[in-house]
C-alpha cells in the first residue's frame, strides 16, 4: 500500500506526463510479462499473479479508451506456453475464458465500441476457450472504435511460416504467379487480427526482447519499443504514459530526420524539380529547429 504522499506524487507525475503528450500511437502491442515472478515475490501462488495481472489488463483498456488509442494487441498465451505445468495452464485457460465472457458483457466495452478478436492457432485451445472466443467476437463484431486483439496460442514465426506455405502452395497450384508475390500477398495470409501496423510495443518484467511477437506488423513498421522493470500486475498508468512518451520522442526524431533529408534534397536538385521537393519539405518543416525553419521560410517561401 502506497503512502498518501507517494500517491499524490504519482498523481502529479501522471498529470504532467499526460500534459506533455502531443499525440498517441494508433496501435499498441503489450507483452504482459512477470505474473509468475510477481506471485513469487509476494509469496503467493502463480494463479494469484495471473489473477492480479488480469486486473491490470482491464485498467490498460480503460487507459487506452481515455487516450483515444484505436487498437491494442495483448500477448496473452504463446505456443510455448503449452509446455507449462498443466495445473497452471488450465488456470490460465479458466481465466481467459472468464475474462472474455466478462468483457463481452461489460457495459463499458459496448459504450466504448470495443471489437474483440482472437489471433493465433486457436484450434489448439480447449473447447471452452474457443466457445468464449466465439461469444466475445460475436457480441462485439459490430464495433470499430477500439480493436482489441487477444493473442492466444500465438507464435510469430509460425504465423509467417504459415503465410509462406500458403503462398508456395498457390504458386505450385498455378493460382498465383511468382512475379505477383508482394507484401500484400503475404499480409492477406496472416492471422486475421490486427487492422493496422504496430506503433509501440510495451514489455513489462525487465526483459528487453520482443519474443517473436507480431514480427510482420511491428518489426516491419519499425515500431517503437518500451521495456520496463515492473511486473505486469505492478504496471501503472504512469508507466504506460512513459511508454507513449517514448513513442512520441521517436516520432519527433523521425520527423526531424526526414525534414533534414528533405532540406538537403531541395538544396541539391535542379531548379526544374524544385516544386516537387518543396512540397515534400513543407510536410516536415515544423520538425526543424526554429532558427533553421526561419531561414528556410525566407529562402524558399514555405511559410504559407
Amino acid at each position: 500500500m502506497l503512502s498518501r504522499g507517494k500517491r499524490l506524487g504519482y498523481a502529479a507525475y501522471e498529470r504532467l506526463l499526460q500534459w506533455e503528450l502531443s499525440g498517441t500511437p494508433d496501435h499498441v502491442a503489450v507483452i504482459m510479462d512477470g505474473n509468475r515472478r510477481y506471485a513469487e515475490k509476494q509469496g503467493t501462488k502463480k494463479q494469484e499473479g495471473h489473477r492480479e495481472g488480469a486486473q491490470t489488463t482491464e485498467a490498460l483498456l480503460n487507459w487506452c479508451d481515455e487516450l483515444g488509442i484505436r487498437e491494442v494487441t495483448l500477448y496473452t498465451f504463446s505456443t510455448e506456453n503449452f509446455d507449462r505445468d498443466p495445473e497452471e495452464r488450465e488456470h490460465i485457460f479458466d481465466l481467459v475464458e472468464q475474462k472474455l465472457r466478462t468483457f463481452a458483457d461489460a457495459d463499458r466495452v459496448h459504450e466504448a465500441g470495443v471489437c474483440i478478436r482472437a489471433i493465433g492457432e486457436t484450434e489448439m485451445l480447449p473447447d471452452r476457450v474457443r466457445d468464449a472466443i466465439d461469444y466475445a467476437e460475436g457480441r462485439t463484431a459490430q464495433y470499430d472504435q477500439l480493436n482489441l486483439n487477444i493473442a492466444l496460442a500465438y507464435g510469430g514465426r509460425a504465423e509467417l511460416l504459415g503465410a509462406a506455405r500458403d503462398v508456395a502452395a498457390a504458386v505450385e497450384n498455378e493460382t498465383l504467379d511468382p512475379t505477383d508475390v508482394s507484401a500484400e500477398t503475404i499480409e492477406e495470409r496472416l492471422y486475421e487480427g490486427p487492422t493496422r501496423d504496430v506503433d509501440l510495443i510495451v514489455r513489462t518484467g525487465g526483459d528487453e526482447r520482443t519474443s517473436n511477437f507480431l514480427p510482420w506488423h511491428a518489426n516491419g513498421n519499425e515500431a517503437a519499443t518500451f521495456f520496463c522493470t515492473p511486473y505486469w500486475p505492478e504496471f501503472r498508468k504512469v508507466d504506460f504514459l512513459r511508454a507513449i512518451r517514448t513513442y512520441q520522442n521517436r516520432e519527433d526524431s523521425w520527423r526531424t530526420t526526414r525534414a533534414e533529408r528533405s532540406l538537403a534534397l531541395v538544396r541539391a536538385i535542379e531548379q526544374s524539380e524544385l516544386p516537387t521537393a518543396k512540397r515534400m519539405l513543407g510536410r516536415f518543416r515544423d520538425a526543424l529547429p526554429s532558427t533553421e525553419r526561419e531561414q528556410l521560410d525566407e529562402e524558399y517561401d514555405l511559410a504559407d
